[in-house]
């Protein structure tokens, strides 16, 4: 990723036991980064920057540390969240989320390969660009380090095709030595077919919310009581009458700022003879929320609140602004604009914000989480699952600062971001424990086990939603649901795969041998299996016409003398058979093979209504023995 910051006490060593003996890596030394960063926690770091200096030239060591050390705060942050020590006393800027942090798996070792550095030209708040010639090359070492799994918390703005693709190439030859590989599914929601990292090989994670809020209320001078959320450690300051004066930015805008940028708040946009004084509405889409915040504090403004458009809906980012500042949802905002149009003197007062535990519902998707359906592979159903990717507290590098950008001087040890880069190191850490609880599954076996044991349902117990209209959300959101490490470590059955069962499904994807030369030298055979038939735990059908068959294969990790029975939840106008409906094992390892028939009923009708999935609809198949439920989503697109 973009490196680590190894003084964080989140990568401490203290307790641990000598590097294991299988161990191949090194520690990298380059600018301000030699053997002595590493320990028994941080046992490997290189860099990789020969493809991203082959198109800009060579790096502008100002702006990066050409070595594995975080000048950015990503790389830090994520594999924190994946293997982190525990860390009492832990906090944001301004004391938010304080409590203990840990990642998932905090007693695993770290190894840390920098591929992502930044972009000439631009500021870090943009984002970083990664290689994908650099991306293969540190995959392939991670491999021959003898790494366990692989957290990569990088996607593209559109999907590529696996042979353009250097994490898929990279991930295959993971999977070829059995390493789990865990990536993001991308910010690029919410609009469907927006998904990042669809091979059948890598566990694709989406992203939700937790039970937790950095709550900051607006008072109204009508008497409202607006909430909001934010990360802002400053405070406006109290007065008697307690409300300061409020206006929208069209009101307080330049006679120059164009009539479609007036409530946006864009920089050089705000008058300071109108704007001092006053708390500054802003509405989100052009520009940047925290730039928004400076270009009000810029016009002498000293309070900000930050409106969702209509395509934020209602999950509300939150920033560490740099004057007092709330944001709300969109639904909030039209109620904030109705008061300011709707009176001569309107004002408010930003009530500081404090951590909350506990809100509901939670968790509900991220807004945006990318979607499905997989148009790369469309017979593979992704994501597969989703994991708490929205404000997670996570170490930082203290060359960086809270925002990222270069006018911000503070520096800060803990900081929280949102995006499936913060639910992918979530799934990874699992790996991990899943590994270590069982060191002889395959990497298929533990992504069957997390995706077989997620949950659809919140935590009142009612259906996950998603941050748009608030209704229930789909599998091209979350997969099969929430994961739970707990339930995957006895999952009951799995659904494995080899490395050979992705050839062969490579082989039947493309048809010709074409793209299959970009991983692997195997030749095709000349029938090779469906594509629909790869041991998937889930299933998406690319078109349903009148019935469709496909074969499963589980293989029992429970106990050994069990008997699961199948139950079906077919979407309205469609049947989902499952043949034999009984599997009765009296081994442990044991395999047994069943067919799903996907049949369209003749009244069968699409009607999603506002669905932007549009022709496809939603369905369940689960293996119970009354102990285990072991539960598979299909996607079927059947127009």
């Amino acid at each position: 990723n973009s490196g680590v910051w190894p003084e964080s006490e989140s990568f401490n060593d203290a307790g641990m036991g000598p590097v294991p003996a299988t161990w191949k890596g090194i520690c990298q030394t380059g600018d301000d980064f030699n053997s002595t960063h590493c320990n028994r926690k941080i046992i490997g770091a290189r860099y990789y920057v020969k493809g991203y200096e082959a198109y800009y030239g060579p790096l502008n060591r100002s702006t990066d540390y050409l070595s594995p050390r975080d000048k950015d705060g990503h790389g830090t942050h994520t594999a924190s969240i994946a293997v982190g020590r525990r860390v009492r006393s832990a906090s944001a800027l301004g004391g938010f989320a304080a409590g203990t942090a840990s990642g998932g798996a905090p007693l695993a070792r770290l190894a840390v390969y920098k591929v992502c550095w930044p972009i000439p030209g631009q500021g870090k708040e943009n984002g970083n660009t990664c290689f994908e010639a650099d991306m293969l090359a540190a995959m392939d070492q991670a491999v021959a380090d003898g790494v366990h799994v692989l957290s990569i918390s990088i996607g593209t703005k559109a999907s590529l095709d696996y042979a353009a693709d250097g994490i898929a190439i990279g991930s295959l030859h993971a999977a070829k030595n059995d390493i789990v590989v865990v990536c993001s599914a991308g910010n690029n929601g919410p609009a469907p077919k927006t998904l990042s990292n669809p091979a059948p090989w890598i566990i694709t994670v989406g992203a939700s919310t937790v039970d937790r809020e950095f709550v900051s209320a607006v008072s109204l001078g009508n008497g409202q009581k607006i909430p909001g959320e934010t990360l802002t450690p400053y405070k406006l300051k109290k007065k008697k009458k307690k409300l300061y004066p409020l206006a929208r930015g069209s009101q307080v805008s330049n006679s120059t700022t164009p009539k479609d940028l007036l409530d946006q708040c864009m920089p050089g946009s705000l008058s300071p003879e109108k704007t001092a004084g006053k708390i500054i509405f802003c509405l989100r889409g052009n520009g940047t929320r925290i730039g928004k915040g400076m270009e009000v504090k810029r016009a002498g403004g000293i309070g900000y609140i930050l409106g969702n458009s209509k395509l934020n809906g209602k999950l509300v980012a939150v920033d560490p602004h740099f004057l007092p500042a709330t944001a709300v949802t969109y639904e909030n905002s039209l109620k904030i604009l109705d008061y300011i149009d709707s009176t001569e003197d309107p004002r408010a007062y930003i009530i500081p914000a404090k951590t909350v535990v506990g809100t509901k519902p939670a968790p509900s998707m991220a807004v945006f989480t990318s979607r499905g359906p997989n148009t790369i592979s469309p017979d593979v159903l992704k994501p597969d699952v989703t994991a708490p990717g929205v404000n997670i507290l996570a170490a930082w590098s203290e060359a960086s600062s809270p925002t990222k950008m270069a006018v911000d001087s503070r520096v800060v040890k803990y900081n929280i971001l949102s995006g499936t880069s913060m639910s992918c190191p979530h799934i990874a850490g699992a790996a991990a424990l899943l590994k270590a609880v069982h060191r002889n599954w395959t990497s298929a076996a533990i992504r069957s086990a997390i995706v077989t044991t997620a949950t659809t349902t919140n935590k009142e117990g009612a259906p996950i939603t998603e941050s748009m209209g608030g209704g229930p959300a789909d599998p091209f959101q979350f997969g099969a649901g929430h994961f739970r490490p707990t339930k995957a470590v006895d999952p009951g059955l799995v659904y494995d795969a080899s490395y050979e069962d992705y050839v062969l499904f490579l082989c039947s994807s493309n048809g010709t041998n074409n793209n299959i030369t970009a991983f692997t030298s195997a030749k095709c055979p000349e029938n090779p299996p469906s594509p629909a038939d790869l041991n998937y735990p889930s299933l998406q059908i690319k078109q349903l016409n009148k019935s469709v068959t496909v074969v499963r294969t589980v293989t029992n990790v429970g106990n050994g003398n069990s008997t699961y029975f199948a139950k079906t939840k077919p979407p309205p106008g469609i049947s989902i058979e499952i043949s034999p409906p009984v599997l009765r094992f009296d081994s442990s390892g044991q395999k047994m093979s069943f067919s799903i028939v996907v049949s369209k009923n003749e009244q069968f009708r699409v009607n999603n209504g506002t669905n932007t999935n549009s022709t496809f609809v939603f369905g369940w198949y689960t293996w119970s023995d009354g102990i285990h439920n072991v539960a598979s989503p299909i996607a079927i697109n059947a127009a």
